[in-house]
C-alpha cells in the first residue's frame, strides 16, 4: 500500500496524491500547476499512472490547483466516479468551464499571432466539451459518512473550512488483512474566520497528508486586518481613486462582500459603487446562497437581517465583456473585484493594464501570489510589468492583506495536527514551498516528537 506524489511537493500547486493497493487505485485531487514557467510542461497525466486501473478519484475541493487536471484524465480514457461534497461537485463544474473558456479565448487569441508569423496553431490544455465529460462521472458524497470508493478503500469527508464544500479527507485502506487510516488535510481554513465553520478535528491516522501553505507564518489577526481593509478603502474613497483587488472567485469574493456589506452597514464609509466583475464569482456567490446548511452561526444571523441583505444587494453584478470594458470609463471612488486572484488570467489583467499607470488607483492583493505571477511581481514592488507583451508603468500602489487568506497560518496548522498526534501518526508536509514547510516541520518536531517527511514530485510513500 503505498501513495506516489504527483503535485504540490515542495510547491503550492498541483496537488495529487496516487493511491495504490493490489486491488484498488484511487487518485486524491488531480490539480493543475500555476504560476510557474514550468506549468505548460507540468500539466499533463503522469506517464506512470495508469488510467485504465485506476478506479475512482476523490476531491477535497474545487479549486483548480486540486481538480485542474481532471480533464486531462477524461481525454485519456478515465470513466470512473469522480467523489466529493454535492458543494465541492457544484463550484468544480463552475471552475472549470471557466478555466476551458479562458484557454480557449487564449488559444483564439494566440492563433491569430500564430497566422501572421506562419506558425502551426496552439491548442487549449483542455476544452469546455472535456469539462463536460468530467462532470458526467461526479458523484456526491455527504459530510462524515463512510464511503467505499474502491475495494478496501473508504473515505469520510470532515469539514476543512477553506471554501464552501472543502473537506479533510479520512481514508481507510485495507489489503490482506492489514488496515491503515490515512488523511489528507486539503487546504485548511483559518479559524474563526466568517460565513464557513472551522475545520474539523480528526483523532486517528497512522499517516497523515498536509498541507503547509502558510507553515512559516501567522497571518494578521482578522480584527487587523479588516481594520487596515477599512481604512484603506476609506482612503481610496476620500481620494476618489479606484480600488482594483484580485480576487478568487470562490471564497475570497464572498468573504470581500461580506466584509464591504458590515462597513456600509455600520456606517463606516458612505456606500460607493462595488463591481463584482467576474461571471464566476457571481455564480459562485449564488452557490453560497444555496448552502446556507454549510454558514457559521454568524453568518446564518446575517443572511437574516434585512439591512445586511440591502447592502450585499447593492453590489453591481458584472456579467459580460461588455459590462467589463464599460468599467474603464467608471470613475472613483470605487471598487472592482475581477478574477483571477493570481492575476495570472481574466478580467483584472485589462483592469490592471488600463489602471496601474494612475497614481490614484490602489491595489488590495488579498490572497497567496504563486511565483512568476503577475501578482507576486506587483507586491514585489515592481515599477513596471509587461502586460499583453507591453511594458506597463506601475504607479498605483499595492497592500497586500494577507489576514484575508483562506489558508491556515502557523498556528491554526499546528492546532488542526495537535488533534491527531497523539496517535503518533506519520506526517508528510506538501502543499508548501519549503519556506513555508521547513519551519512547520521543525516545530512539528519538537512540539510533538515526530519528523515530518518532505517529498519531492514522484516520491512515494508506503502506507
Amino acid at each position: 500500500m503505498n501513495v506516489t506524489i504527483h503535485g504540490a511537493a515542495g510547491e503550492v500547486t498541483g496537488s495529487a496524491y496516487h493511491v495504490q493497493t493490489r486491488k484498488a487505485s484511487v487518485m486524491v485531487d488531480f490539480g493543475l500547476f500555476q504560476g510557474r514557467h514550468m506549468a505548460e510542461q507540468s500539466n499533463h497525466v503522469p506517464r506512470n499512472l495508469d488510467v485504465d486501473k485506476l478506479d475512482a478519484v476523490v476531491l477535497t475541493h474545487a479549486h483548480l490547483d486540486h481538480t485542474g487536471r481532471l480533464p486531462l484524465l477524461i481525454k485519456r480514457g478515465y470513466k470512473g466516479p469522480i467523489y466529493a461534497t454535492p458543494a465541492s461537485l457544484e463550484i468544480t463544474q463552475l471552475i472549470l468551464e471557466d478555466a476551458a473558456k479562458l484557454q480557449e479565448q487564449d488559444a483564439i487569441r494566440e492563433n491569430k499571432k500564430h497566422a501572421e508569423k506562419n506558425k502551426p496553431p496552439v491548442e487549449p490544455l483542455f476544452t469546455t466539451l472535456d469539462v463536460a465529460g468530467v462532470v458526467a462521472l461526479f458523484k456526491p458524497l455527504p459530510y462524515l459518512q463512510p464511503f467505499e470508493v474502491a475495494a478496501g478503500i473508504s473515505v469520510r469527508m470532515f469539514e476543512a473550512g477553506h471554501i464552501l464544500g472543502s473537506t479533510s479527507i479520512e481514508m481507510t485502506v485495507e489489503d490482506s488483512g492489514v488496515k491503515r487510516i490515512v488523511v489528507f488535510s486539503g487546504d485548511l481554513g483559518p479559524r474563526n474566520s466568517p460565513i464557513l465553520r472551522d475545520s474539523a478535528c480528526l483523532t486517528h491516522a497512522d499517516l497523515v497528508f498536509m498541507e503547509s501553505t502558510y507553515g512559516d507564518r501567522d497571518h494578521r489577526s482578522l480584527a487587523e486586518t479588516v481594520e487596515e481593509f477599512r481604512h484603506l478603502v476609506t482612503a481610496a474613497v476620500a481620494r476618489k481613486g479606484k480600488i482594483l483587488v484580485p480576487t478568487f472567485a470562490v471564497g475570497r469574493a464572498q468573504q470581500l462582500q461580506y466584509h464591504l456589506a458590515n462597513m456600509f452597514m455600520e456606517r463606516i464609509v458612505p456606500p460607493f459603487p462595488v463591481i463584482l466583475d467576474s461571471p464566476m464569482a457571481i455564480k459562485a456567490t449564488g452557490l453560497y446562497n444555496h448552502h446556507p446548511e454549510l454558514f457559521d452561526e454568524e453568518m446564518r444571523a446575517l443572511a437574516a437581517d434585512e439591512v445586511f441583505r440591502k447592502h450585499i444587494a447593492s453590489i453591481r453584478h458584472s456579467v459580460t465583456a461588455d459590462d467589463s470594458k464599460a468599467l474603464n470609463e467608471l470613475h472613483g471612488p470605487c471598487l472592482i473585484m475581477a478574477g483571477a486572484g493570481m492575476c495570472n488570467a481574466g478580467r483584472i489583467i485589462h483592469h490592471l493594464r488600463q489602471n496601474l499607470p494612475h497614481a490614484e488607483t490602489v491595489v488590495l492583493i488579498v490572497g497567496y501570489q504563486a511565483p512568476g505571477s503577475l501578482g507576486r511581481v506587483l507586491t514585489e514592488g515592481a515599477q513596471e510589468v509587461t502586460i499583453f507583451g507591453d511594458p506597463v508603468p506601475v504607479r498605483a500602489t499595492t497592500h497586500s492583506l494577507g489576514g484575508f487568506s483562506a489558508h491556515a497560518g502557523q498556528t491554526d496548522l499546528l492546532s488542526w495536527f495537535e488533534c491527531l498526534a497523539p496517535k503518533h501518526p506519520r506526517l508528510v508536509l506538501t502543499h508548501g514551498e519549503d519556506r513555508g514547510r521547513l519551519p512547520l516541520a521543525e516545530l512539528v518536531e519538537k512540539r510533538f516528537g515526530i519528523k515530518p517527511v518532505l517529498p519531492l514530485l514522484g516520491d512515494v510513500v508506503e502506507i
